[in-house]
């Protein structure tokens, strides 16, 4: 089996990508988004940590986080994150007998991606990439026009302005 080596740094930035199990027309995320933001608020209540920028998509999602000082467990929120998710929703999911046997859902994918941010170049390419990410995926053709997405909130904040990121905008670079 493979051993996943993770850097916890405490108050640091990182960028995750967390997908569902099965993910071809699978839209349980967006279906169920107000189930997700419910085990959001669950998680930040009891472990805390910012949201810097974040994008549902219908199967899988992709945010930044920043974690306090003195706490660098973002496995744990993650965790946490999932089963609070999976317990509220509806079961009938296909199951693996390897997942039956560890007595798991079969909603998410076991791993995470986890990129730690580097600096302020770093964090710039991967908040373009969150919300360039419904218009890379075909849901729509303007960023404005998804609503599940940090999006809005920096075009409140003058970071964006409301026409960036059309089908007419260059290629946003890929982090993936």
């Amino acid at each position: 089996m493979t051993e996943y080596r993770r850097f916890y740094i405490p108050n640091a930035m990182w960028f995750f990508t967390v997908n569902l199990a099965e993910r071809k027309n699978n839209h349980l995320l967006i279906d169920n988004i107000d189930e997700l933001r419910k085990a959001f608020r669950y998680v930040k209540q009891r472990k805390p940590f910012r949201i810097e920028a974040i994008v549902i998509m219908p199967d899988h999602l992709h945010c930044i986080w920043t974690l306090p000082p003195n706490d660098a467990d973002f496995s744990v929120r993650w965790n946490m994150l999932k089963g609070r998710f999976s317990r509220a929703i509806d079961r009938g999911e296909r199951i693996s007998k390897s997942r039956q046997k560890r007595r798991e859902r079969g909603i998410w994918q076991r791993r995470f991606w986890a990129h730690l941010i580097q600096d302020q170049d770093d964090c710039n390419r991967h908040v373009d990439y969150i919300h360039w990410n419904p218009v890379k995926h075909g849901h729509v053709e303007h960023v404005i026009d998804w609503p599940y997405s940090s999006f809005h909130r920096y075009v409140k904040q003058g970071v964006y302005e409301k026409n960036w990121g059309n089908n007419a905008n260059n290629e946003i670079d890929g982090i993936e």
